[in-house]
């Protein structure tokens, strides 16, 4: 990641650098999300900005229900100036961000890619993932055992 960019990220991160939803949160999804990437099919781009991205805007560790809404518009501000996503690319992290917390599961790779390296590192704060919960194959065999894992 740029020094830049992570500088911006710093300036704009509310909570603790090393808490739950933090920087090391955002490298175990980058991990998770480029292992998954080439079986899924996913956009690694999509999938990179999402692992910094998707929970840099919240406000609570807990409860904070808007802060996909926030993270995916500060997002789409930076398209441009510290990255250049075309638009489908950026469609994909605008959803994939602002939906990452509301619990669905979807058929597309991307998307599916980024909430899924999310869900697969819950056991941080003491949850297991559950496959009804996750969208792809990939991240279903990492947890089952059956083929590989994270």
């Amino acid at each position: 990641m740029p020094p830049k960019f992570l500088q911006l990220l710093k300036n704009n991160f509310a909570l603790k650098w090393a808490g739950a939803h933090g920087y090391g949160h955002w490298q175990r999804v980058l991990q998770n999300g480029l292992l998954l990437a080439p079986r899924t099919g996913a956009n690694e781009r999509v999938v990179v900005l999402f692992a910094y991205l998707h929970d840099l805007c919240r406000v609570d560790e807990y409860d904070d229900p808007d802060h996909g809404h926030r993270s995916a518009d500060f997002a789409s501000s930076l398209n441009g100036k510290y990255f250049d996503l075309s638009e489908e690319e950026l469609g994909l992290l605008d959803h994939a961000i602002r939906a990452h917390a509301d619990g669905l599961t979807t058929t597309e790779p991307t998307i599916g890619t980024c909430w899924d390296a999310d869900r697969l590192d819950l056991s941080r704060v003491g949850i297991l993932p559950n496959v009804a919960f996750l969208s792809t194959q990939a991240a279903k065999d990492c947890i089952s055992g059956s083929a590989w894992r994270v």
